[in-house]
């Protein structure tokens, strides 16, 4: 009959909030594949596909020798790596639930949770295709060595970072222009299979080539990337602060539209007329 509420301390909110994260992230991961080793061999199966692919173009057109002295492989999975770090990462973000979800009406779900839940379980799989691709590759093909491996791995950080930005910016116009968003998402990632910069070494491309791309996040991430994993490479025409400050700024402006979304979110903005 009579009941005193309790105002729950900042450590048991924040304690509370770790906890749906965390069981927001298995759902997510589980939501891809029933079976979590499935999901991984799958994602692992892509990468080593495109990692084929590349290696039989460098080999067909002879292109092997303009490349980094060092392992060939290694390189041509650096950029794959961290293109596929972006690349499902801002698919991740973009699929996320929006306000008008029927997740939202159950407390204390929100979209942050989602957005982050959904980051975090991209980023779980992406380490371990990483780890255990270079694994198998280490014990079955070449012995690896990485000149500075906490640099390489902060810059698959940044690449993970970099791909939530961006997602947050197509997810943050999603409910407003949902087939834009999806397919502005798509061309994007297509367009860095040539726009990141992959696929060459910056410090032997012309200016006038490079001015080309320099505007990309992902192509500084991948050139500094390279020269943190190979000792015999300093790139001279990138650096990592720009992906970071852009990074952020479009972490920025998607979290602002986001929030204005949500305070105008309407159950009928997916109702057919």
């Amino acid at each position: 009959m009579f009941r005193v509420d309790t105002r729950p301390s900042r450590l048991t909110v924040i304690v509370g909030l770790l906890e749906l994260i965390y069981h927001a992230t298995v759902h997510n991961l589980r939501k891809t594949h029933s079976n979590a080793l499935m999901g991984l061999f799958i994602n692992m199966l892509q990468t080593m596909m495109l990692v084929a692919v590349f290696y039989v173009m460098y080999s067909v057109f002879g292109l092997r020798g303009a490349m980094i002295r060092g392992d060939f492989l290694l390189y041509i999975m650096s950029g794959i790596f961290l293109y596929m770090t972006q690349t499902k990462t801002m698919g991740a973000v973009v699929g996320a639930d929006g306000p008008a979800s029927p997740m939202m009406q159950h407390a204390p779900m929100s979209t942050f949770v989602s957005i982050l839940s959904n980051a975090l379980g991209a980023l779980y799989i992406q380490i371990l295709s990483v780890l255990v691709v270079v694994y198998i590759y280490h014990i079955a093909v070449n012995h690896v060595t990485i000149h500075n491996l906490a640099g390489v791995f902060m810059m698959l950080l940044l690449a993970w970072f970099s791909g939530i930005g961006i997602g947050m910016v197509f997810y943050a116009l999603k409910p407003w222009f949902p087939q834009f968003a999806t397919v502005g998402s798509t061309i994007y990632a297509r367009a860095n299979m040539i726009a990141s910069g992959k696929m060459f070494v910056a410090n032997t491309v012309p200016w006038n080539i490079i001015v080309l791309f320099s505007w990309n996040p992902l192509f500084h991430i991948i050139d500094q990337c390279r020269g943190f994993m190979f000792i015999n490479y300093n790139p001279h025409y990138s650096n990592w602060l720009y992906p970071l400050i852009v990074s952020t700024v479009l972490l920025v402006i998607g979290f602002m539209g986001e929030s204005y979304t949500r305070k105008h979110a309407s159950l009928s903005w997916s109702a057919r007329r």
